[in-house]
């Protein structure tokens, strides 16, 4: 069985999903929004919650992703308890990706060699996920 990947945003999703699909150059994903989902008396909807993501996934490097919104009045808290790593034999595609992935975000490690990689790096994006990079040498 594998680990799967969930990430939570709060109301930025749908963003978060463009970009990343861009980022790693991924098919467009299939999303399903909470105003899709059958009504529900006891729970009604506002205008805004409709319009959130209840459930989306990309597949990024073979692995899929799991993303959604939280809806109002659920608490989330972004911060450090997740990263992604991708792991590449492609140097120009990691430095691309980390390149996208930087821009308004905050780099932990400029990608560099270290000794158990010719190239790694760390980032965390402008959405508060943390992404590592490492080259997977032959």
């Amino acid at each position: 069985m594998a680990v799967q990947v969930y990430i939570n945003f709060n109301g930025n999703c749908r963003e978060a999903l463009e970009f990343y699909a861009e980022t790693f150059d991924t098919e467009k994903p299939q999303i399903m929004l909470f105003g899709d989902t059958p009504p529900d008396p006891g729970f009604p909807l506002s205008e805004e919650t409709r319009n959130l993501v209840m459930h989306a996934s990309l597949t990024i490097e073979g692995t899929p992703v799991m993303l959604s919104d939280v809806p109002p009045g659920m608490p989330l808290v972004t911060g450090n308890n997740i990263s992604l790593i991708i792991g590449s034999k492609d140097m120009d595609k990691i430095k691309l990706m980390f390149k996208k992935l930087k821009e308004n975000g905050t780099v932990g490690m400029e990608l560099q060699e270290t000794f158990w990689s010719k190239l790694y790096g760390f980032v965390t994006d402008k959405f508060g996920i943390g992404w590592q990079f490492n080259y997977e040498s032959e």
